[in-house]
């Protein structure tokens, strides 16, 4: 029993206590969330965005993840040559971003969007489209903007708006009322 408390002594005599250098460094643990939120974003099937925070990484990464980041930085742009999107028409984009929108996918839906608006400013659909997006994730301001938008370049937009479930949250906003139903104002 001596010995085996003389073994027990002696190696815990060998420990060193760790020192403050190992830990890791304000720029370290940065790069580290970094890591983590690139990896987040790769299994949210969000691989360009991935890719961004990997490329960086795959640069400045501490040695213990320097390696792994590189590996994900050739999965995230082979994922994101194999997914990049070619629509086409317009239409069709927006087709895909209703898809997006139906399935939850917001900030995806709002991309497919806003890419139609760079591309074609007055496509009245993609503003539609983002009317009904911003209402469903509770930006009023922006989804009047849109609505009146969609309704100017297309008076056709306000017969379908008025039937529209996805505005439901807008009903008892005034001027949304106002934009739907003039001739009662």
């Amino acid at each position: 029993m001596a010995r085996m408390q003389e073994a027990r002594g002696s190696s815990t005599a060998r420990r060193s206590p760790r020192s403050p250098a190992a830990k890791p460094s304000g720029e370290n643990q940065r790069l580290l969330q970094d890591y983590q939120n690139a990896l987040q974003l790769m299994q949210q099937g969000k691989f360009e965005k991935a890719r961004v925070l990997f490329d960086k990484l795959s640069r400045e990464a501490p040695p213990e993840i320097l390696e792994r980041s590189r590996v994900y930085l050739s999965v995230c742009a082979r994922n994101c040559a194999q997914s990049s999107l070619s629509f086409a028409t317009p239409e069709e984009q927006y087709d895909y971003a209703v898809s997006l929108l139906n399935a939850g996918s917001y900030e995806e839906a709002r991309d497919q969007f806003e890419a139609i608006l760079a591309a074609a400013p007055q496509a009245d659909f993609a503003h539609y489209g983002m009317a009904l997006l911003s209402s469903i994730t509770g930006q009023a301001e922006e989804a009047l903007d849109h609505l009146t938008r969609a309704i100017a370049l297309n008076p056709s937009n306000r017969i379908q708006a008025r039937s529209d479930p996805d505005f439901v949250d807008m009903a008892d906003d005034p001027r949304f009322t106002e934009l739907l139903y003039p001739e009662t104002g």
